[in-house]
């Protein structure tokens, strides 16, 4: 015996009402396939590194996430520098990256902290800290997978490594 075929809104989630949502933008009102051959390098970008844009505002009409990929070339440290408001979550594709900031956190000066990663490996970064990658493998490169909290990657350059002053100090 064959089931008749459903229709929008019945059956899969019966909890939901008929009232209609927001409207929906063409972009938001299906999936999206972002094939690896087909990464925007358009999207903000810190010397010494490439970053190519898969999930983003203008590209899927993501209002909340950016998504894409980070390659450091083999001997390469990029430019300081941090991503604003963003929550940065970064995963750890192939290559071993180094990931260098100044920690703030004690009593004492800021010290320089670097984080040592291999494929597989995540790193998570605050909004607003400043850092670096640095790829000290002389012939392999680092590529990363990253994620962040924005529907565009923000991405603010800096002159130099340093911890941001505290809001109202």
């Amino acid at each position: 015996m064959s089931k008749p075929p459903a229709t929008a809104g019945e059956g899969f989630h019966p909890h939901l009402t008929d009232t209609p949502g927001p409207p929906v933008t063409p972009l938001r009102a299906r999936l999206h396939h972002i094939r690896a051959d087909s990464l925007d390098g358009g999207t903000a970008q810190t010397g010494g590194m490439r970053r190519f844009a898969a999930v983003s505002g203008r590209a899927v009409g993501s209002e909340k996430l950016w998504m894409g990929q980070t390659h450091v070339a083999p001997s390469t440290s990029s430019s300081d520098h941090h991503h604003g408001e963003s929550e940065t979550a970064i995963h750890v594709v192939a290559g071993h990256p180094e990931f260098v900031f100044l920690d703030d956190s004690g009593d004492g000066e800021p010290e320089e902290v670097r984080l040592r990663t291999a494929p597989g490996d995540y790193v998570f970064v605050p909004p607003f800290v400043p850092h670096r990658e640095e790829n000290p493998d002389p012939a392999e490169e680092a590529v990363v997978v990253i994620a962040r909290s924005t529907q565009e990657a923000i991405v603010v350059n800096l002159p130099g490594l340093y911890a941001l002053p505290v809001d109202g100090a």
